[in-house]
């Protein structure tokens, strides 16, 4: 590759993400009427914020070295636990959203147990394991949508009611000011603080880590209950915004989190997973998203669209780590 082709290269590792979604905006802006007013804006925002806090969590598992697949199915179990301590157990907002990030906890556990101990490769063992908490999410709820006024097993109906309070977790801008925070917490954690560092350290090492004195175990198992709980947010939040937990409801935010964490690697010239980058890659996601939408595209095209990104994105990140 000449000089010329080279620089070319390096400035569009470093600035191609951000520059595509402005290029975005404005096709998108003079295409439609409405794709650049307010409240657009609003929606676009509100529809990225469950999959940023998911991918979010998926950074920091990235950060070590690791790649958590369960993300999506961790996100439908905490949708239905703390749908279900509403409608079944009757409990408040409080003790619900405790209840399901405490059973998150134990998936990221669980995951990280395995991982550490077996030493199995992340992304095959967390493989299995979304299908094992996907098979839980399923079973505690019946295969059946958790909501007010549901038929029991028994054939009694739920009598519990889905508070207030939790409901506008889920509307603007509480949504979006929780996206915010998520972003804004693993930002600092990963770029300011001695253990954040730690991480880049074994994703990039694990064995010179280890022979720093740091403790690779420790810090991989801190990464996958980071990635369980964010998971965990983003399922209730899902619960918030919907109202009700349908079978597997965070399956399909595990694609566009992927994405949006790996489109995150170059923002910038980061190189590496972080939280700017990735929230960068979802606001790329949902614009696309939005814009096809306003365009009519049917949505059963949606994927290809977002498959050839991610595809993109790949290329280019490992395209650059080998030259």
């Amino acid at each position: 590759m000449s000089t010329a082709g080279h620089r070319f290269f390096e400035w569009l590792y470093k600035y191609g993400t951000l520059v595509t979604i402005l290029l975005l905006i404005a096709v998108f802006g003079a295409a439609t009427d409405n794709f650049l007013s307010g409240s657009n804006i609003v929606t676009i925002l509100r529809s990225i914020s469950i999959v940023t806090i998911i991918a979010i969590g998926l950074t920091v598992s990235l950060a070590v070295g690791g790649f958590d697949l369960s993300v999506g199915s961790t996100a439908s179990l905490a949708n239905a636990i703390v749908i279900s301590m509403f409608v079944w157990y009757g409990q408040m907002t409080g003790v619900g959203i405790a209840v399901a990030l405490l059973f998150c906890l134990v998936v990221g556990l669980v995951n990280a147990f395995l991982v550490i101990n077996f030493k199995i490769q992340d992304m095959l063992m967390t493989l299995a394991t979304m299908f094992v908490f996907q098979g839980v999410a399923l079973t505690y709820s019946r295969g059946a949508t958790i909501s007010e006024n549901m038929i029991l097993p028994s054939g009694d109906f739920a009598t519990g009611d889905i508070p207030d309070a939790f409901g506008k977790l889920g509307q603007v801008p509480w949504i979006i000011l929780i996206m915010l925070l998520a972003v804004l917490t693993v930002h600092l954690f990963l770029t300011y603080t001695k253990h954040g560092r730690y991480l880049y350290m074994i994703g990039g090492n694990p064995e010179a880590a280890k022979l720093s004195g740091i403790a690779v175990g420790k810090y991989r198992l801190v990464a996958y209950l980071i990635s369980a709980l964010f998971a965990g947010i983003g399922g209730i939040v899902l619960g918030a915004r919907v109202m009700n937990a349908e079978v597997n409801a965070g399956g399909p935010y595990l694609m566009d989190a992927v994405a949006a964490a790996f489109i995150g690697f170059s923002v910038l010239g980061a190189g590496k997973p972080n939280a700017f980058g990735t929230f960068a890659g979802a606001v790329l996601i949902g614009i696309l998203s939005n814009g096809l939408i306003m365009l009519s595209v049917p949505y059963y095209a949606m994927d290809i669209v977002k498959g050839s990104v991610l595809a993109v994105a790949l290329a280019i990140t490992y395209y650059k780590r080998r030259h």
